[in-house]
C-alpha cells in the first residue's frame, strides 16, 4: 500500500496514477494534527488495513499529479541518520564503525517544497540521497534477528548538509539540523510491498543529470543491524524515521534554482526546490568526479558569491 499526506493534510492511497481520499476511514483517530493522525493510524494498521483497501477500491480517484504532496509523517519525533554507512562500490575495504546522528523534526519538508541555503559561511550544500524507514512499533533494545519487523514502510529521504562551518571540528549539529534539510516522500510504501530492500537501486539527479546512482546492496551495516544499534541507544517510536546513509561518491553542490529528483526503486520520485537568496556557485563536479582528476580535496570549490574565496 502506498500511502500519503496531501493538499491540506488529508490521507491519501495511491493507485496507479491516482490518488483516493480516504481520510473518512480514520477520522476516529484521536489526534491534534496530521502528524498525530498518521502516527495513530502505522499504531493501529492492522485495524485499518482493510478497511483502507476496501475504501481504495471503490473510491474515486483523481490525478496524483494535481494534488499537493506533503511529507508523509510531518513532525516525526526521531530522524536518526546512519553516518558513513555504504562501501562506496567497494572501495572501502571494511565498514566504517557504525555511527548515526539525529536531525531536527524541523527540518523536514516534503515532494515539491524548496530546500532553503541560508546566509552562513558553509564551504558548500550537499545532499544525500538515502531510503529511509519507517517505524511501525515501538522499538528498543530489539535484536537483528527481530528487527525487520518492526519496519512498517520505506520512504524516499534527502539528507541535508552545509559543510565546513566554523568552528572546525565542531560543526556537526549546525551542518545537519538546518530547517528544510530533510526532505522526505513523496508518499511511504508499506513493507510488504518491498520484497528485498537490501536490492534497491537509488538514482538521484541534479536538473535532469544523474549525480548518485548506487544500491541499498552496497550498505556496510544492514538494515537489521541499524535497528538494533539505534534501538539500543534510545527508543524508537511509531512514525519515527530511520534512514539508512548513502554512497557519498556522487555527492555534489546543491545551489540555487536547482531541482533535484530521488528516486529509490519502488518509493516514487521525490522532487525538491532549491533556493539560494545570495545565489552562490559552486563546481557541479561529483566528488568521484574530483578524485578521479587526482584533486586533494573532493568538495566541490565555490566560484562566486558571499563567502567564495578571494581569488
Amino acid at each position: 500500500m502506498k500511502i500519503a499526506l496531501f493538499d491540506d493534510y488529508k490521507l491519501g492511497i495511491l493507485k496507479g496514477d491516482t490518488i483516493i481520499d480516504v481520510s473518512s476511514v480514520v477520522k476516529d483517530i484521536p489526534h491534534l494534527g496530521p502528524q498525530d493522525l498518521m502516527v495513530g493510524l502505522i499504531s493501529r494498521f492492522g485495524e485499518y488495513k482493510k478497511r483502507l483497501e476496501d475504501a481504495a477500491a471503490s473510491g474515486k480517484g483523481v490525478p496524483a499529479s494535481s494534488v499537493k504532496f506533503r511529507a508523509p509523517v510531518p513532525k516525526p519525533a526521531n530522524i536518526d541518520c546512519m553516518a558513513v554507512n555504504f562501501m562506496e562500490d567497494g572501495t572501502r575495504k571494511e565498514p566504517a564503525p557504525i555511527n548515526a546522528f539525529l536531525k531536527s523534526p524541523n527540518s523536514v519538508i516534503g515532494d515539491g517544497d524548496t530546500m532553503v541555503l541560508t546566509d552562513i559561511p558553509a564551504s558548500v550544500f550537499e545532499g544525500e540521497a538515502e531510503m529511509a524507514l519507517i517505524i511501525g512499533k515501538r522499538a528498543s533494545n530489539v535484536r537483528a534477528a527481530d528487527a525487520m519487523g518492526y519496519i512498517f514502510g520505506y520512504c524516499n529521504f534527502i539528507d541535508g548538509s552545509a559543510r565546513g562551518l566554523p568552528p572546525a571540528q565542531n560543526s556537526f549539529y549546525q551542518m545537519k539540523s538546518r530547517e528544510t534539510f530533510a526532505p522526505l516522500g513523496p508518499y511511504i510504501v508499506t513493507a510488504d510491498e518491498i520484497a528485498d530492500p537490501q536490492k534497491l537501486q537509488i538514482k538521484l539527479s541534479v536538473n535532469g543529470v544523474l549525480k548518485q546512482n548506487f544500491n541499498t546492496s552496497d550498505m556496510g551495516h544492514k538494515i537489521p543491524r541499524c535497528i538494533e544499534f539505534v534501538s539500543a541507544i534510545h527508543t524508537l517510536e511509531p512514525g519515527d524515521v530511520l534512514a539508512t546513509g548513502t554512497n557519498h561518491r556522487g555527492l555534489n553542490a546543491f545551489q540555487d534554482g536547482d531541482l533535484v529528483e530521488l528516486e529509490t526503486e519502488g518509493l516514487g520520485k521525490l522532487r525538491i526546490h532549491v533556493r539560494d537568496d545570495l545565489k552562490r556557485t559552486w563546481t557541479r563536479e561529483t566528488r568521484l568526479q574530483r578524485q578521479d582528476k587526482g584533486l586533494e580535496n573532493v568538495l566541490a570549490p565555490q566560484l562566486t558569491g558571499k563567502y567564495a574565496p578571494a581569488s
